[in-house]
């Protein structure tokens, strides 16, 4: 592996860690509202989460697929294997532990992470880079159309209501099962289509890291300097066509990209420049066993609920105690997340010392 790429490890593994952080609070009547997604319009530093992860995908295509440009059928049928078994772990994690195949919901964080991988895969073996940037600015494009200017039902065009705007409209005829909410979904299929931009997003990092031409402090540089450009159009494009992570507006992927951009910069100058890696061992980590990880957390999350004490899990044990002193019970439903997570960095880092890495 090269050495640049323990910064993207640690960029996966810190933002899986961030995952769990959020995913998993005490008690979701007390959480701190950066922990928290946005109502609606707007973004917090949880809404970054799911973008900087999909970016991270588009990197890594770049880097797993480089050597196979022009490539046979064994190529694709390996990216449609690995999209089925990504999207039917998405879906064994909706129905478990009671398996209601009744009551499903077929869209979810895993499934379009699947999708992403799965478009931006084949996007990557049959385009350049120039088409790559094209096909991404027309896929905000064309979704910005349909949002803002496309009639729908009895609603008014451009209206950008909670299950009532136009991907909510169209979820309804073409999203399967269940839906998150109600009336709409925020991993729904219509708003995948903004998303597969934020995997171009990271696939063009991913070729600023294979640029040979360029020395790893120009990389950097290029990388800050188009993180902040798109950071700004995702800001101005704001007044508008608001940022959203809920219906993935085309301005929260800009804004969120070029935020991941900027970070991944970061991590790039701190550790494999300045060679500061002393703090980068638990991000290296979970990123090792990403979506291990991911899974583990949303099966093992269960077992903390099982009643042991007067029909109470662990967990609801400790935010009881919480809730019972005189300190604010978000501190304690914090501390809880920082637990759980620390529980699952010591199974990945177990499986990490032991070479163990699931790759799927």
């Amino acid at each position: 592996m090269s050495k640049r790429l323990i910064s993207l490890d640690f960029f996966r593994g810190f933002t899986i860690a961030a995952m769990i952080v959020v995913n998993d609070p005490g008690s979701w009547s007390y959480v701190f509202p950066p922990l928290r997604h946005a109502d609606w319009h707007g973004a917090t530093p949880t809404d970054l989460v799911f973008p900087f992860f999909l970016f991270i995908v588009g990197v890594s295509i770049v880097l797993a697929l480089s050597k196979t440009k022009n490539s046979n059928n064994s190529v694709y049928l390996k990216i449609i294997k690995r999209t089925l078994i990504l999207f039917g772990i998405g879906i064994f994690l909706a129905v478990f532990p009671n398996f209601d195949f009744s009551n499903v919901r077929i869209a979810g964080v895993l499934q379009r992470i699947a999708l992403v991988y799965f478009f931006c895969s084949f996007i990557y073996l049959n385009s350049n880079k120039s088409h790559q940037i094209w096909i991404g600015a027309f896929c905000l494009i064309i979704y910005w159309i349909f949002m803002k200017h496309v009639p729908f039902g009895d609603s008014v065009v451009g209206v950008l209501e909670p299950g009532n705007n136009f991907a909510a409209w169209i979820d309804k005829f073409i999203t399967p099962g269940r839906m998150y909410r109600e009336t709409w979904d925020p991993e729904g299929f219509f708003s995948t289509i903004p998303s597969i931009a934020t995997g171009i997003s990271g696939m063009f990092c991913g070729h600023i890291i294979l640029d040979k031409s360029k020395s790893l402090k120009d990389k950097i540089i290029v990388m800050y300097l188009f993180g902040s450009i798109c950071l700004c159009l995702g800001m101005l494009w704001d007044f508008s066509f608001p940022i959203n992570k809920h219906i993935w507006t085309s301005s929260y992927v800009l804004f969120s990209s070029g935020l991941a951009m900027i970070f991944l910069a970061s991590c790039m100058w701190l550790i494999d420049h300045k060679k500061i890696s002393s703090y980068t061992k638990f991000g290296v980590v979970f990123g090792s066993n990403a979506i291990f990880a991911y899974v583990l957390h949303s099966i093992l999350g269960r077992v903390f609920r099982i009643p042991i004490i007067n029909g109470n899990g662990i967990q609801k044990i400790w935010m009881d105690f919480g809730i019972s002193t005189n300190l604010d019970p978000q501190i304690f439903s914090f501390i809880w997340a920082l637990f759980y997570t620390f529980i699952i960095y010591l199974i990945v880092n177990e499986m990490y010392k032991r070479k163990i890495f699931i790759k799927i």
